[in-house]
C-alpha cells in the first residue's frame, strides 16, 4: 500500500512541531535536532519538516510504499510516461536507509519514490556534525531551487 508523502522546510522546528502535533491531533513519530516526521494513517501520510532547506516551503512530495514490487511499479509507470527519472537505488537520507528513484513534474515539482529499508541514526549517512557543515538539502544532489540535479526543471518555479 502507498503512502503519501510531503517534506516541507521550516525556519523553526520546535515551532513547526508544536503547530503540527495540534494540526494532526499527533506527536511526530520520529525527532531529531534538525527534523521530524508523522507517520499518520489517517490520512495516510509520511510527513516530514526539516531545517536543512535553503527556503522554508514545500521542497518534495511523493509516495512511500510498502514493498519493492510496488516501487517497481510506480518506476515503470514514470518510465512508459517518459519522465526524466534518476534512480538513487540504495542511498541513505532523512535518517533512513531506503530504495528510491526521483521524477519531476511538468511543474519542476520534485516527486520521491521510495521504499524504506531501515531506520538510521544520521540524516544521510554521515555524523551530525558533518551534516550541519554540509548545509546540504534533503536527499539527492540539488539544483539551485531544490530540485533532484539532472531531472528538467522549468525556471521560475514558486516551489522551494
Amino acid at each position: 500500500m502507498k503512502r503519501f508523502h510531503v517534506h516541507i522546510h521550516v525556519d523553526d522546528l520546535s515551532k513547526s512541531i508544536a503547530f503540527y502535533s495540534r494540526l494532526f491531533a499527533a506527536e511526530p513519530t520520529r525527532v531529531e535536532n534538525d527534523y521530524a516526521k508523522w507517520m499518520l494513517d489517517d490520512p495516510r501520510i509520511n510527513f516530514a519538516i526539516s531545517t536543512r532547506g535553503i527556503q522554508a516551503g514545500v521542497d518534495h512530495l511523493g509516495f512511500q510504499v510498502d514493498d519493492a514490487a510496488e516501487l517497481a511499479e510506480l518506476k515503470a509507470r514514470a518510465e512508459a510516461a517518459d519522465m526524466a527519472l534518476i534512480d538513487e537505488g540504495e542511498t541513505t537520507c532523512c535518517y533512513a536507509r531506503s530504495d528510491k528513484h526521483w521524477i519531476t513534474d511538468p511543474q519542476g515539482i520534485a516527486w520521491e519514490h521510495f521504499h524504506s529499508l531501515a531506520n538510521i541514526p544520521v540524516f544521510s549517512g554521515v555524523r551530525q556534525d558533518e551534516a550541519a557543515a554540509e548545509n546540504s538539502a534533503c536527499c539527492p544532489p540539488r539544483a539551485p531551487r531544490g530540485k533532484p540535479v539532472g531531472i528538467a526543471v522549468k525556471t521560475g518555479s514558486s516551489c522551494c
